[in-house]
């Protein structure tokens, strides 16, 4: 009786999750698949769908180059941008993490931008060039890039220092996950590995690095999907300009949502079994 009192509350706490879920989500997905299958028209009478199959699959590879174009940019930054802002969020966790006087203080500066910086806000800041540094010279950086790199991996790690602040704005969550974690890691184990000779480089590996291990993947999986629903995306963008086109429409960008999700699972899947941990098998 004990166990299904405790059930039933369980799925009360879950019940408005439950909700949220069924009609803001999933209702809304099947929603753009079916808009996906059809071409839709806009007439005096209402919308009208006229069934196409996977034609708007097919056409968003065959005559949409802007998004292959804007999907293998976003592919090469996201490789560039999602270790930069890990490293980053774990630097400012073991720095926050120290005993230091207004630590709260300074954790709640580098969670700040997570609150403000959100939808037109970010947008506002980036079109008024807040989020660039004034001092940093472009064109030197492009040209010693380019003396290293090829052209097009220079474009990108130029792109990267251009926008560094917002791309360090996206590492608040991270941060505050790596401070979690590292805050669980007993003290004793720092103390036993100095009292052997351990440096603070070996503690880092030795302890540090193999317990934060599970979060780098749960931060790197965060990251690529903040990044890839963030509303500086060109193709979060490009999918509102198709779905508002009087020769494509609704259906044509919800095929287009549709293969870019896809492409996102893909891009997590590999991130899943790059990052997984290995099980060891008992002889």
């Amino acid at each position: 009786m004990k166990m299904k009192r405790e059930t039933l509350y369980g799925y009360l706490f879950i019940l408005p999750w439950l909700i949220g879920f069924l009609s803001l989500v999933l209702y809304p997905m099947i929603q753009s698949f079916y808009f996906s299958m059809n071409d839709m028209r806009i007439t005096p009478h209402g919308l009208q769908f006229v069934y196409a199959g996977f034609n708007n699959f097919l056409n968003v590879w065959l005559q949409d180059m802007f998004f292959i174009q804007e999907l293998m940019a976003f592919a090469l930054d996201t490789f560039i941008r999602v270790p930069v802002i890990v490293v980053f969020a774990l630097v400012i966790a073991m720095l926050l993490n120290q005993d230091v006087r207004f630590k709260g203080l300074f954790r709640t500066i580098f969670f700040l931008p997570v609150i403000v910086a959100s939808g037109p806000v970010i947008s506002q800041l980036v079109d008024q060039g807040a989020t660039a540094i004034p001092m940093l010279n472009q064109d030197i950086i492009m040209s010693i890039l380019n003396a290293l790199f090829p052209t097009w991996f220079a474009g990108v790690l130029s792109n990267l220092f251009n926008e560094i602040i917002t791309i360090l704005w996206y590492s608040g969550v991270q941060i505050l996950l790596f401070l979690a974690v590292l805050q669980k890691i007993d003290p004793n184990l720092y103390e036993a590995a100095k009292i052997d000779g351990g440096s603070s480089w070996e503690c880092f590996w030795k302890i540090t690095l193999p317990t934060i291990k599970p979060l780098i993947l749960i931060n790197l999986i965060y990251t690529l999907v903040s990044l890839a629903n963030s509303g500086q995306n060109p193709i979060i963008n490009l999918i509102y300009a198709n779905m508002f086109n009087a020769t494509r429409g609704y259906g044509f960008a919800s095929a287009m949502a549709w293969m870019y999700a896809v492409i996102i699972v893909l891009m997590l899947g590999i991130l899943l079994l790059a990052f997984r941990e290995k099980k060891v098998k008992k002889r």
